[in-house]
């Protein structure tokens, strides 16, 4: 991964997070997700604070927020005014990627050297992967940027090791889901991220 050095802008994704979050009903808090344990509130509290944490990632800011492994600490929450939160701090990531010091060097994320360019596609990868459980948990329309899918693809093939759509390579998601070679470029990407792209909440 270490010729993935090309600036990405992740304006794009971070506005269409910031809309499911802004269109997701309160009485939705509570739904499951695709994301096993977690429901709705848990997931959106998990948007916050990652997108708190790939600020300082971004800034080499590195200490705690940086340095904790993904599902060591309390599962997240939402709390008061948390849209409000999501939204500035899916401004603030936005904002902290668009310094081309953030893709240089090495940075630090989940726990994880890696560097600064891999750690940019990370921070993309994640919000079009949340972005898709928030989606389908909520009914919501969900169409990321085919430029954004094509740099989580890439990322993900890479994780896999099966270069492919529908391999069964292990990534850090765990094992990619098999899917048609055919499938729209969305189902893949999340196939390789071990999702069901079929998922859809219990009793839909």
């Amino acid at each position: 991964m270490t010729d993935m050095t090309e600036m990405i802008d992740l304006a794009a994704q971070a506005r269409l997070v910031a809309r499911l979050g802004e269109h997701t009903d309160d009485a939705l808090l509570e739904a499951p997700t695709p994301c096993e344990d977690y429901a709705v509130r848990h997931l959106l509290g998990h948007l916050v604070g990652l997108a708190g944490a790939f600020q300082d990632v971004a800034r080499k800011d590195l200490g705690p927020v940086t340095g904790t492994a993904p599902g060591s600490g309390p599962r997240a929450d939402v709390a008061a005014g948390w849209r409000a939160e999501l939204d500035r701090n899916l401004g603030g990531m936005t904002e902290a990627w668009r310094d081309p010091r953030a893709w240089e060097g090495e940075t630090q994320a989940g726990g994880v050297t890696l560097p600064g360019a891999v750690a940019g596609r990370v921070a993309l990868n994640e919000l079009v992967l949340h972005g898709w459980d928030l989606a389908r948990a909520t009914g919501q329309d969900y169409a990321p940027a085919r430029a954004d899918l094509d740099v989580c693809h890439a990322l993900l093939s890479a994780w896999a090791g099966d270069g492919g759509a529908g391999g069964t390579g292990d990534g850090p998601f765990g094992a990619a889901v098999a899917v048609p070679e055919d499938a729209p470029l969305l189902d893949r990407v999340v196939a390789l991220s071990g999702r069901r792209p079929d998922w859809t909440p219990p009793g839909a």
